[in-house]
């Protein structure tokens, strides 16, 4: 079988190592695409490992594209890079849909609330706020920069929708509202899109407009979710067929 599957002996993370095996022995060609790795019991002796140590590295074989488990027939050599972007990419658009859906359920409440409770010392506030990002937004742009006062800006009004259940999920909105900028900050055009939606919500707050303010926070989360599941999409399209 080769030195490959010799037992695996280096000390840290068990199911890394098994991961790092497996793979150095796709990339070295002993295994081809589409060719069927030995059983699960072979492959755990071969390695000197436990079954449920293999079981969890060829699951996140799997996730990779980097193997295909068939169940009843065995483990499969996967697609390569091609289908491990594919499969990502993939699963990405619905963590997207995902994600942005919960925005939308979270912020745009949050927003109509705000609306109709904020103080005048909260919309100096939020001004300043706004001020700063407006700052952030000139060329050269630090976009790590920009991304935290992006969040800001929405954690912001959560906290004047003065809700004690909403702050309870700060955290994870937090978390939600990054990773969807993460795809999106970067796309031509969202940048200036983004000021005049956070221009267009901020004003619908100062005039305590709640109507106003929710039409703006849900047609902002609704676009930011659209260029980001696009751009997943056009890049899903390019790993399919990258002669296109």
């Amino acid at each position: 079988m080769g030195t490959l599957w010799s037992p695996i002996k280096e000390s840290g993370s068990l199911t890394d190592k098994i991961v790092a095996r497996l793979d150095e022995l796709i990339a070295s060609e002993d295994l081809q695409e589409g060719q069927r790795l030995p059983s699960e019991r072979d492959m755990a002796r071969l390695l000197g490992v436990s079954r449920p140590a293999l079981r969890e590295a060829v699951r996140v074989l799997e996730a990779r594209g980097r193997v295909a488990v068939r169940h009843g027939q065995g483990v499969f050599v996967g697609a390569g890079d091609t289908g491990a972007i594919r499969t990502r990419l993939a699963s990405m658009e619905v963590s997207l849909a995902e994600l942005f859906a919960m925005r939308q359920v979270l912020e745009v409440p949050a927003a109509e609330w705000a609306a109709g409770v904020a103080s005048t010392r909260e919309v100096e506030a939020l001004a300043h706020q706004l001020e700063a990002e407006e700052r952030a937004r000139v060329e050269p742009i630090d976009f790590s920069v920009l991304r935290q006062l992006d969040t800001a800006f929405h954690l912001r009004i959560v906290e004047m929708a003065n809700n004690r259940f909403l702050l309870q999920t700060q955290g994870v909105l937090q978390e939600m509202i990054a990773a969807g900028m993460e795809t999106t900050l970067t796309i031509p055009g969202r940048v200036q899109q983004a000021r005049k939606d956070h221009r267009m919500l901020f004003e619908a707050i100062r005039d305590h407009d709640p109507d106003a303010a929710r039409a703006a926070a849900q047609a902002h989360i609704a676009g930011a979710r659209d260029a980001a599941i696009e751009r997943i999409q056009t890049q899903r399209h390019e790993a399919e067929d990258p002669g296109a």
